[in-house]
């Protein structure tokens, strides 16, 4: 079923300067290629492993087993370096990313330019993983809150928060919690660029991707090259603030489906935007109260949420949309191999980043008033979940971004994003100051490089990578209709 698409939510250098063994031990030339695992194998992908710290304060102390990938260059003579590469998440692989990057266009003049590097972080399937033990149950639950239409369903919602967070805390591998971070797995990065030899890095990220890179050129900026981040978060990644900005993501996105649903009477959803927004609120309130196939309201909406993540799948959520209206058979999704350990390193991640609001009664103010703004998604991205409850102590504070660096960063975003708003990137903008430029494409959908149709906001990331030439401002790309 569709129950994994609403999971796809699809400083100075602080850090840097109180702890010590960041990254400089790593040997060069250590990494010997060989055969990836059977997953992901794929032509000419070349796997390794790499062995770092658990925890850099402690160096020499307990190490973890970083995955990681390589594409290489078949032209040396153009070969310039490593272009790290990250998928988003947090909580997914990025080990197969590199020859994914590939299939999807990426254009072969950057394929000369570099060995693309890719890496599943700390705490992720080949990398050392997590665990939280949670049941089928659990799982299917997928990563929203209950949508809220009361205070007491915060406060229901938060027995089960509760628990996830109490399985997380005491599993076998709660020993890793508190060091699977991102800061960390930026400490990681640097490792892999050691290991390389490399003396600097560029790097290719996308959605949470793009704060991994951020935290990164923020923490190392005289070992960062060429910085593309693309389908940007906010300057707090993903903490509160962020998980409430996805219902104003949909509410950004959704004027696109419903032209589209309204244009194609065939599926029976409405002739108008309005009606097709009608039809939206009508099945939500139906699957809440009788779900459809296992269908509820709350997975209705991140249903919804995760298919428009890209125009290509309107018309699957058309058909789904039809589907649960008439309780007729629901279009499959493959099923995912682990979601334990994607939604355990998930919330290692965003709980202990940041601090999550830690009442119940703080969740219950906030559902009361995304519910009103942002109807369609709010009382359940502002909803309680297992970060209200994560231990307190932090190893250390989150890593603050700011525009002390190099020029060296490129940020690509859509103007109609669900999963990483307009708004969020806004702000991260702001925050790097002179250290970034901004291309923004007039179109919807989550990824831009090298996916999107936007040839504008692509050949700008392609010049960036592979000629250093960024544009001279923020750039807005208009529409490219037909594409």
């Amino acid at each position: 079923m569709h129950r994994t698409l609403s999971l796809a939510l699809a400083v100075t250098a602080v850090a840097a300067t109180t702890i010590p063994g960041v990254s400089v031990a790593a040997t060069p030339d250590t990494v010997r290629w060989g055969p990836c695992p059977e997953k992901v194998a794929a032509p000419r992908l070349e796997c390794s492993t790499l062995e770092v710290p658990l925890d850099y304060r402690d160096p020499d102390g307990r190490q973890i087993e970083i995955a990681i990938s390589r594409l290489a260059s078949k032209n040396p003579s153009q070969r310039r370096g490593v272009l790290l590469t990250n998928p988003g998440g947090p909580g997914v692989t990025g080990l197969g990313y590199p020859a994914a990057l590939s299939d999807s266009g990426l254009p072969q003049k950057v394929l000369d330019s570099y060995d693309v590097i890719g890496f599943d972080p700390r705490g992720v399937a080949r990398s050392s993983p997590v665990a939280c033990d949670l049941t089928p149950e659990q799982q299917a639950r997928g990563n929203f809150p209950r949508y809220a239409h009361t205070a007491a369903d915060v406060a229901r919602e938060a027995v089960h928060a509760r628990t996830i967070a109490e399985q997380c805390t005491t599993s076998r591998t709660a020993w890793m919690l508190p060091h699977t971070t991102t800061a960390n797995t930026a400490r990681d990065m640097d490792r892999i660029r050691a290991a390389l030899g490399e003396p600097k890095l560029s790097y290719l990220g996308a959605s949470y991707g793009t704060y991994l890179g951020a935290v990164y050129t923020t923490m190392f900026p005289q070992r960062s090259d060429r910085i593309v981040l693309d389908s940007n978060l906010g300057p707090g990644g993903y903490d509160f603030t962020a998980m409430r900005l996805l219902a104003r993501g949909l509410e950004d996105r959704f004027p696109d489906f419903a032209a589209f649903a309204a244009a194609h009477p065939e599926y029976g959803l409405g002739t108008t935007p309005e009606q097709v927004t009608a039809e939206f609120f009508d099945l939500a309130e139906r699957l809440e109260t009788n779900p459809v196939r296992g269908v509820d309201g709350t997975l209705f909406r991140g249903i919804t949420f995760g298919e428009l993540y890209a125009d290509a799948s309107m018309p699957r959520l058309a058909e789904t949309w039809r589907a649960l209206d008439t309780d007729q058979p629901l279009p499959i999704d493959p099923p995912s191999a682990d979601m334990d350990n994607f939604f355990a390193a998930r919330f290692a991640v965003v709980c202990g980043d940041t601090r999550w609001p830690g009442t119940v009664r703080e969740y219950q103010r906030s559902v009361a008033v995304d519910r009103l703004k942002y109807p369609m998604l709010g009382a359940s991205t502002a909803g309680i979940g297992p970060c209200a409850f994560w231990p307190a102590e932090r190893v250390e504070p989150p890593v603050r971004i700011g525009d002390r660096g190099p020029s060296n960063v490129l940020m690509v975003q859509n103007e109609r994003d669900p999963g990483t708003p307009l708004a969020g990137a806004q702000e991260l903008r702001r925050a790097f100051g002179k250290r970034a430029t901004m291309v923004t494409a007039d179109q919807g959908g989550h990824g831009v490089y090298p996916f999107s149709p936007n040839t504008c906001a692509k050949d700008a990331v392609t010049a960036f990578l592979t000629a250093g030439q960024r544009p001279s401002q923020d750039l807005a790309c208009a529409a490219e209709p037909g594409k």
